[in-house]
Protein backbone atom coordinates (compact mmCIF):
# COMPACT_ATOMS: atom_id res chain seq x y z
CA UNK A 1 0.00 0.00 0.00
CA UNK A 2 1.97 3.19 -1.59
CA UNK A 3 1.43 5.88 1.35
CA UNK A 4 1.12 9.99 -0.12
CA UNK A 5 2.98 13.11 0.58
CA UNK A 6 0.50 14.01 3.50
CA UNK A 7 0.78 10.85 5.28
CA UNK A 8 4.11 11.77 6.20
CA UNK A 9 3.32 15.36 7.86
CA UNK A 10 1.91 15.14 11.46
CA UNK A 11 4.80 12.53 13.38
CA UNK A 12 6.43 12.89 16.34
CA UNK A 13 9.87 14.20 15.64
CA UNK A 14 12.33 12.58 18.39
CA UNK A 15 16.58 13.38 18.22
CA UNK A 16 17.73 11.75 14.81
CA UNK A 17 21.16 11.18 13.59
CA UNK A 18 21.63 12.43 9.95
CA UNK A 19 23.13 9.61 9.21
CA UNK A 20 21.13 6.74 7.26
CA UNK A 21 20.77 4.78 4.16
CA UNK A 22 17.13 3.25 2.89
CA UNK A 23 16.45 1.11 -0.10
CA UNK A 24 13.32 0.07 -2.13
CA UNK A 25 11.92 -1.72 -4.53
CA UNK A 26 8.75 -3.00 -6.77
CA UNK A 27 8.74 -4.84 -9.95
CA UNK A 28 5.73 -6.10 -12.16
CA UNK A 29 5.45 -7.63 -15.33
CA UNK A 30 5.70 -3.84 -17.08
CA UNK A 31 8.67 -2.70 -14.84
CA UNK A 32 10.62 -1.97 -12.16
CA UNK A 33 11.77 0.56 -10.11
CA UNK A 34 15.03 0.41 -7.55
CA UNK A 35 14.96 3.69 -4.87
CA UNK A 36 18.12 3.90 -2.89
CA UNK A 37 18.26 7.11 0.06
CA UNK A 38 22.04 8.00 1.53
CA UNK A 39 22.05 10.83 4.12
CA UNK A 40 25.27 12.08 5.80
CA UNK A 41 25.44 15.23 8.23
CA UNK A 42 25.19 19.06 6.63
CA UNK A 43 24.89 22.38 7.78
CA UNK A 44 21.36 22.34 6.22
CA UNK A 45 19.29 20.43 3.92
CA UNK A 46 21.14 19.15 0.89
CA UNK A 47 19.14 17.36 -1.29
CA UNK A 48 20.77 15.74 -5.13
CA UNK A 49 18.59 13.43 -7.06
CA UNK A 50 19.28 11.31 -9.60
CA UNK A 51 17.01 9.27 -11.92
CA UNK A 52 16.25 8.79 -15.59
CA UNK A 53 15.37 11.86 -17.64
CA UNK A 54 11.85 11.20 -18.44
CA UNK A 55 11.25 10.90 -14.54
CA UNK A 56 12.23 14.31 -14.19
CA UNK A 57 8.65 15.80 -13.94
CA UNK A 58 8.26 13.58 -10.35
CA UNK A 59 10.81 15.52 -9.02
CA UNK A 60 9.39 18.31 -7.20
CA UNK A 61 6.83 15.95 -5.57
CA UNK A 62 9.91 13.55 -4.36
CA UNK A 63 11.80 16.62 -3.13
CA UNK A 64 8.68 17.98 -0.94
CA UNK A 65 8.36 13.95 0.57
CA UNK A 66 11.77 14.34 1.54
CA UNK A 67 12.39 17.60 3.19
CA UNK A 68 9.04 16.77 5.27
CA UNK A 69 10.96 13.91 7.06
CA UNK A 70 14.12 15.11 6.22
CA UNK A 71 15.48 18.48 8.21
CA UNK A 72 19.50 18.68 7.89
CA UNK A 73 21.76 16.60 6.23
CA UNK A 74 23.46 15.83 3.07
CA UNK A 75 20.73 13.28 0.75
CA UNK A 76 21.31 11.68 -1.81
CA UNK A 77 18.40 9.81 -3.98
CA UNK A 78 18.93 7.49 -6.74
CA UNK A 79 16.63 6.05 -8.81
CA UNK A 80 16.65 3.06 -11.21
CA UNK A 81 14.21 2.27 -13.94
CA UNK A 82 13.83 -0.97 -15.87
CA UNK A 83 11.25 -1.58 -18.43
CA UNK A 84 10.01 -4.75 -19.60
CA UNK A 85 8.01 -3.41 -22.84
CA UNK A 86 7.32 0.30 -24.04
CA UNK A 87 5.86 2.93 -22.12
CA UNK A 88 3.17 4.82 -23.64
CA UNK A 89 5.47 8.02 -24.74
CA UNK A 90 4.99 10.56 -27.94
CA UNK A 91 7.16 13.29 -29.46
CA UNK A 92 6.69 17.22 -28.74
CA UNK A 93 8.15 19.76 -31.39
CA UNK A 94 9.08 22.78 -29.69
CA UNK A 95 7.73 25.05 -32.16
CA UNK A 96 9.52 28.15 -30.82
CA UNK A 97 13.07 27.11 -30.31
CA UNK A 98 12.44 25.60 -34.17
CA UNK A 99 11.35 28.93 -35.06
CA UNK A 100 14.85 30.90 -33.19
CA UNK A 101 17.07 28.13 -35.01
CA UNK A 102 15.58 28.68 -38.81
CA UNK A 103 15.86 32.50 -38.31
CA UNK A 104 19.28 32.27 -36.73
CA UNK A 105 20.53 30.13 -39.95
CA UNK A 106 18.74 32.70 -42.09
CA UNK A 107 21.02 35.54 -41.30
CA UNK A 108 24.02 33.24 -41.39
CA UNK A 109 22.72 32.85 -45.15
CA UNK A 110 22.16 36.04 -45.67
CA UNK A 111 25.64 37.74 -43.92
CA UNK A 112 27.72 35.29 -45.81
CA UNK A 113 25.91 34.60 -48.61
CA UNK A 114 25.44 31.00 -48.53
CA UNK A 115 23.05 29.65 -50.77
CA UNK A 116 22.56 25.87 -49.30
CA UNK A 117 18.67 25.31 -47.97
CA UNK A 118 17.43 24.78 -44.73
CA UNK A 119 16.75 21.53 -44.39
CA UNK A 120 14.57 19.33 -42.60
CA UNK A 121 17.49 16.58 -41.54
CA UNK A 122 19.76 19.77 -40.55
CA UNK A 123 16.99 21.24 -38.02
CA UNK A 124 16.77 18.12 -36.57
CA UNK A 125 20.03 17.32 -35.56
CA UNK A 126 19.48 20.26 -33.47
CA UNK A 127 18.96 19.63 -29.39
CA UNK A 128 15.80 19.91 -27.75
CA UNK A 129 13.55 20.30 -30.98
CA UNK A 130 11.80 17.38 -30.73
CA UNK A 131 12.13 15.44 -27.71
CA UNK A 132 10.04 12.27 -26.29
CA UNK A 133 7.48 12.50 -23.35
CA UNK A 134 5.77 10.07 -21.36
CA UNK A 135 1.98 10.61 -21.01
CA UNK A 136 0.61 12.55 -18.55
CA UNK A 137 -1.59 10.07 -17.59
CA UNK A 138 1.09 7.34 -17.58
CA UNK A 139 3.24 9.33 -15.75
CA UNK A 140 0.80 9.43 -12.53
CA UNK A 141 0.27 5.37 -12.86
CA UNK A 142 4.15 5.41 -12.53
CA UNK A 143 4.42 7.87 -9.92
CA UNK A 144 1.60 5.99 -7.84
CA UNK A 145 3.70 2.49 -8.68
CA UNK A 146 7.41 4.44 -8.26
CA UNK A 147 6.02 6.19 -4.74
CA UNK A 148 5.50 2.46 -3.23
CA UNK A 149 9.96 2.10 -3.87
CA UNK A 150 10.49 5.65 -2.88
CA UNK A 151 8.24 5.12 0.48
CA UNK A 152 9.72 2.13 1.64
CA UNK A 153 13.37 3.62 1.08
CA UNK A 154 12.40 6.89 2.95
CA UNK A 155 11.19 4.70 5.90
CA UNK A 156 14.14 2.65 6.27
CA UNK A 157 16.31 5.82 5.74
CA UNK A 158 14.36 7.65 8.98
CA UNK A 159 14.39 4.20 10.77
CA UNK A 160 18.00 4.08 10.59
CA UNK A 161 18.53 7.95 11.65
CA UNK A 162 16.17 7.55 14.87
CA UNK A 163 17.91 4.32 15.60
CA UNK A 164 21.15 5.93 15.65
CA UNK A 165 19.67 9.19 16.92
CA UNK A 166 18.70 6.80 20.09
CA UNK A 167 22.41 5.59 20.27
CA UNK A 168 23.82 9.68 20.45
CA UNK A 169 21.03 10.30 22.70
CA UNK A 170 22.26 8.15 25.37
CA UNK A 171 25.52 8.94 24.99
CA UNK A 172 25.31 12.40 25.43
CA UNK A 173 23.29 11.99 28.38
CA UNK A 174 25.74 9.64 30.17
CA UNK A 175 27.90 12.74 29.37
CA UNK A 176 26.10 15.24 30.64
CA UNK A 177 25.86 12.94 33.74
CA UNK A 178 29.58 12.84 33.95
CA UNK A 179 29.33 16.97 33.34
CA UNK A 180 27.63 17.16 36.80
CA UNK A 181 29.17 14.90 39.19
CA UNK A 182 32.24 16.80 38.09
CA UNK A 183 30.76 19.97 38.27
CA UNK A 184 29.67 18.73 42.14
CA UNK A 185 33.09 17.60 42.82
CA UNK A 186 33.85 21.22 42.12
CA UNK A 187 31.67 22.64 44.05
CA UNK A 188 32.22 20.52 46.98
CA UNK A 189 36.30 21.81 46.40
CA UNK A 190 35.35 25.84 46.04
CA UNK A 191 34.35 25.84 49.66
CA UNK A 192 37.33 24.28 50.80
CA UNK A 193 39.68 26.69 48.90
CA UNK A 194 38.81 29.78 50.72
CA UNK A 195 38.85 28.24 53.99
CA UNK A 196 41.99 26.38 53.33
CA UNK A 197 43.65 29.55 52.46
CA UNK A 198 42.52 31.16 55.63
CA UNK A 199 44.11 28.46 57.64
CA UNK A 200 47.41 28.83 55.81
CA UNK A 201 47.51 32.73 55.84
CA UNK A 202 46.84 31.96 59.84
CA UNK A 203 49.39 29.87 59.94
CA UNK A 204 51.93 32.17 58.43
CA UNK A 205 50.80 34.99 60.78
CA UNK A 206 51.22 33.19 63.62
CA UNK A 207 55.16 33.06 62.50
CA UNK A 208 54.92 36.49 62.55
CA UNK A 209 52.96 37.85 65.24
CA UNK A 210 56.06 37.46 67.29
CA UNK A 211 58.25 39.75 65.11
CA UNK A 212 55.87 42.09 63.95
CA UNK A 213 52.59 43.74 64.34
CA UNK A 214 49.50 42.59 62.30
CA UNK A 215 46.37 44.37 61.16
CA UNK A 216 43.89 42.03 61.58
CA UNK A 217 41.15 44.34 59.31
CA UNK A 218 44.24 44.72 56.63
CA UNK A 219 44.31 40.57 56.99
CA UNK A 220 40.37 39.99 57.01
CA UNK A 221 40.69 42.41 53.89
CA UNK A 222 42.94 40.08 52.08
CA UNK A 223 40.67 37.07 52.52
CA UNK A 224 37.33 38.42 51.40
CA UNK A 225 39.62 39.91 48.22
CA UNK A 226 40.61 36.49 47.71
CA UNK A 227 37.37 35.26 48.08
CA UNK A 228 35.58 37.60 45.74
CA UNK A 229 38.35 37.10 43.03
CA UNK A 230 38.15 33.11 43.78
CA UNK A 231 34.52 32.57 43.33
CA UNK A 232 33.26 30.51 40.73
CA UNK A 233 29.65 30.01 42.41
CA UNK A 234 27.62 32.03 39.43
CA UNK A 235 29.92 29.82 37.13
CA UNK A 236 28.96 26.96 38.70
CA UNK A 237 25.06 27.80 39.04
CA UNK A 238 24.97 28.96 35.32
CA UNK A 239 26.87 25.65 34.20
CA UNK A 240 24.31 23.37 35.82
CA UNK A 241 21.18 25.58 34.47
CA UNK A 242 22.68 25.16 31.03
CA UNK A 243 22.96 21.35 31.34
CA UNK A 244 19.40 20.82 32.28
CA UNK A 245 18.48 23.31 29.78
CA UNK A 246 20.31 21.01 27.47
CA UNK A 247 18.90 17.94 28.85
CA UNK A 248 15.71 19.44 28.21
CA UNK A 249 16.28 20.58 24.33
CA UNK A 250 16.95 17.10 23.64
CA UNK A 251 13.20 16.10 24.59
CA UNK A 252 12.13 18.77 22.07
CA UNK A 253 9.72 17.30 18.87
CA UNK A 254 11.66 19.76 16.28
CA UNK A 255 14.99 19.45 14.98
CA UNK A 256 17.60 20.49 17.71
CA UNK A 257 21.12 20.07 16.64
CA UNK A 258 22.00 23.92 16.53
CA UNK A 259 20.37 25.00 19.65
CA UNK A 260 22.33 22.06 20.96
CA UNK A 261 25.34 23.42 19.50
CA UNK A 262 24.73 27.01 20.97
CA UNK A 263 23.67 25.50 24.51
CA UNK A 264 26.92 23.73 24.51
CA UNK A 265 29.24 26.70 23.18
CA UNK A 266 27.71 28.84 26.56
CA UNK A 267 28.84 25.83 28.55
CA UNK A 268 32.20 25.74 27.32
CA UNK A 269 32.31 29.32 28.37
CA UNK A 270 31.59 28.60 31.59
CA UNK A 271 34.06 26.16 31.83
CA UNK A 272 36.72 28.18 30.71
CA UNK A 273 36.05 31.11 33.60
CA UNK A 274 35.79 28.70 36.28
CA UNK A 275 39.32 27.49 34.97
CA UNK A 276 40.76 30.76 34.93
CA UNK A 277 39.59 31.94 38.17
CA UNK A 278 40.68 29.05 40.18
CA UNK A 279 43.94 28.64 42.31
CA UNK A 280 43.05 25.40 42.88
CA UNK A 281 45.24 22.65 40.79
CA UNK A 282 42.27 20.29 42.04
CA UNK A 283 39.36 22.15 40.68
CA UNK A 284 41.85 22.91 37.47
CA UNK A 285 42.08 19.32 36.18
CA UNK A 286 38.59 18.49 36.91
CA UNK A 287 37.45 21.98 34.80
CA UNK A 288 39.81 20.21 31.96
CA UNK A 289 37.80 17.13 32.65
CA UNK A 290 34.56 19.16 32.08
CA UNK A 291 35.68 20.55 29.13
CA UNK A 292 37.16 17.22 27.45
CA UNK A 293 33.24 15.80 28.17
CA UNK A 294 31.73 19.09 26.00
CA UNK A 295 34.32 18.44 23.13
CA UNK A 296 32.78 14.66 22.79
CA UNK A 297 29.66 16.01 23.43
CA UNK A 298 30.12 18.74 20.60
CA UNK A 299 31.98 16.35 18.06
CA UNK A 300 28.68 13.83 18.70
CA UNK A 301 25.48 17.01 18.07
CA UNK A 302 27.44 17.39 14.83
CA UNK A 303 25.57 14.49 13.53
CA UNK A 304 22.45 15.12 15.15
CA UNK A 305 19.52 16.81 13.07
Amino acid sequence: MWIDEASWKDEIIMIKSMTGFGRGTIESEKQSFIVEIKSVNHRYCDLNIKMPKSLMPLEDRIRKIVQQKINRGKVDVFITQMNFEDQATKAVLNEGLANSYVECLNVIKEKYNIKDNISLSLIAKFPEIITVKKDDADLENIWKYLLTAFNDALEMLVGMREKEGEKLEKNILEKCSSIQTLLNTIENKSFQVVKEYKEKLSERLKDLLDKYPVDENRVAMEIALFADKSCIDEEIVRLNSHIVQFKETLTLKEPVGRKLDFILQEMNREANTIASKSTNLDITKVTLNIKNEIEKIREQIQNVE
